[in-house]
């Protein structure tokens, strides 16, 4: 303490001074070491973790497959009009063959290529060279119907099956799609009419979609256009997903960047998305079904991204999470004009849970609402759903965050029965436009904040927070909040 300052108590004032003075030390005291235990956690997972586990921390190697081939050798034509279903079917199936060789790649050279839907094998490169640009049929004729996912029981637009995607991998090993910067477009303004128009037969198509598979790498790519989602890993394991480029026009609906589902040891980094709904969402399953299958989405590393958002969130979590969502470490983020800057979603039913999710270094521009939480969104997949299915949000630490024009500086609003818990706010300064005269909104929310402008809601600013919440958090150390990667250690 400075003893220049008039509130510093020397030994020789008066005793009945002491009272007041050291109720304000004390409480400085508690900031500090409040401040402190912030830093401590947070540096707990840098440290011991290298951030989340460093999923992003080893690329990995893209090492040459020892047999190349090129798609003209099957006789496609890359004209923009002829179908090249069959040639990538036949030099996928030639290329299977090398698998227990070191594996192959099929090159796609500068060109259009038209295509349906096709499946990749493992231990496959399949590389886009600047020019190439594969694009997808725009007649669902073309496109076959699958089943539903286990985990959400029927399709998300349309009750049962599901367009399947353009290029699909399914229990699959060591697969990588790269390129030197080749296109892949969706083609999607006949799905997005088709939805618009109620017309939709089946559940649009994804542009990329991984299921139980592992090791695999996207990288060096730019996706255009995709019906729904682009790139959707479900049931994988060790995804890797860097320097991308995802475009949809904002009227495009509900159309997703990233889509990490019931996935674990996720890595997403330096990708620039800007899509019509949510650029990047983790989700875990759909009610009930989500719930029987069981499996979270965890251990996912995002950093150095540039998200755009026009009707969703550039950083989504759910709604459909029955799963679970654990163990994710977002960091040096670019969010701007979008509707939502970071939402975590959910509503009764959901069951499962949110929790240990660190973000910091953000950076937000135009964004109507910064921060949001909502125990009260989505919609239900049948009415088989169990109502007492309650989700859980517990343990979340948000800092080291700047915003320009924002609206709304944060919406939480929990439920009753199942409140949001430990939410830490720390060394976040929004700056608040005058299109809405409420900076924060809070409804059944319990945290604590620390340098946060425009002050937060009584709820996330409450001294008799402090001990139980960061008790509960610092309860984590022991624990290895990414399995085999991030100790946290005593």
């Amino acid at each position: 303490m400075d003893s220049n300052n008039p509130e510093f108590v020397s030994k020789d004032h008066d005793i009945g001074q002491v009272p007041m003075t050291l109720a304000k030390y004390m409480c400085s005291l508690k900031e500090v070491a409040l401040l402190l235990l912030v830093l401590a956690l947070s540096n707990e997972v840098r440290v011991n973790g290298e951030r989340g586990g460093r999923q992003c921390g080893a690329n990995p190697s893209l090492k040459p497959r020892p047999h190349s081939v090129s798609i003209l050798e099957f006789g496609a034509v890359g004209d923009g009009k002829t179908l090249n279903t069959l040639a990538f079917q036949n030099a996928i199936f030639y290329l299977k063959s090398f698998a227990d060789k070191g594996g192959a790649q099929l090159y796609v050279p500068p060109g259009t290529w038209l295509t349906q839907s096709f499946n990749l094998t493992s231990h496959l490169t399949l590389f886009l060279e600047k020019g190439a640009v594969i694009i997808g049929s725009q007649d669902s004729h073309h496109w076959d119907v699958v089943d539903p996912l286990p985990s959400y029981g029927r399709g998300l637009e349309v009750p049962g099956g599901r367009y399947q995607s353009l290029i699909n991998g399914y229990k699959l090993q060591d697969v990588v799609i790269t390129g030197n910067n080749g296109t892949i477009d969706g083609m999607g303004l006949t799905w997005w009419e088709s939805f618009r128009s109620h017309s939709l037969n089946y559940s649009r198509p994804h542009l990329v979609e991984f299921v139980a598979s592992n090791d695999v790498v996207v990288s060096n790519l730019t996706f255009l256009n995709a019906p729904a989602y682009n790139i959707h890993p479900v049931y994988c394991s060790n995804v890797h997903i860097h320097n991308i480029s995802i475009f949809a026009p904002p009227e495009s609906p509900y159309t997703v960047g990233i889509v990490p589902d019931s996935s674990d040891n996720v890595c997403i980094e330096d990708c620039t998305i800007a899509t019509g709904y949510d650029a990047i969402a983790l989700k875990s399953g759909w009610d009930e079904y989500g719930i029987a299958y069981g499996r979270p989405t965890e251990n996912v590393h995002i950093r150095r991204v540039h998200l755009q958002a026009s009707y969703g969130s550039t950083l989504a979590f759910g709604s459909d999470m029955s799963g679970g969502i654990s163990n994710v470490v977002v960091e040096d983020a670019h969010l701007y004009n979008s509707k939502g800057g970071i939402e975590f979603r959910t509503t009764r039913g959901r069951g499962g849970y949110m929790k240990e999710i660190i973000i910091s270094d953000v950076e937000m521009k135009n964004i109507d609402t910064a921060i949001s939480a909502t125990g009260y969104c989505g919609s239900h997949p049948d009415d088989k759903f169990d109502p007492n299915a309650l989700p859980l949000l517990d343990h979340f630490i948000l800092q080291d965050m700047i915003g320009t024009n924002i609206t709304i500086a944060g919406s939480f609003a929990g439920l009753q029965e199942s409140p949001f818990t430990n939410i830490c706010l720390s060394n976040i300064t929004l700056s608040v436009n005058y299109a809405s005269s409420t900076t924060w909104n809070c409804s059944n929310v319990f945290g604590f904040s620390d340098s946060v402008f425009p002050k937060p809601c009584s709820d996330l600013d409450n001294p008799s927070n402090y001990s139980s919440s960061y008790l509960s958090m610092l309860s984590m150390k022991g624990k290895t909040m990414v399995s085999g990667s991030v100790s946290m250690k005593k």
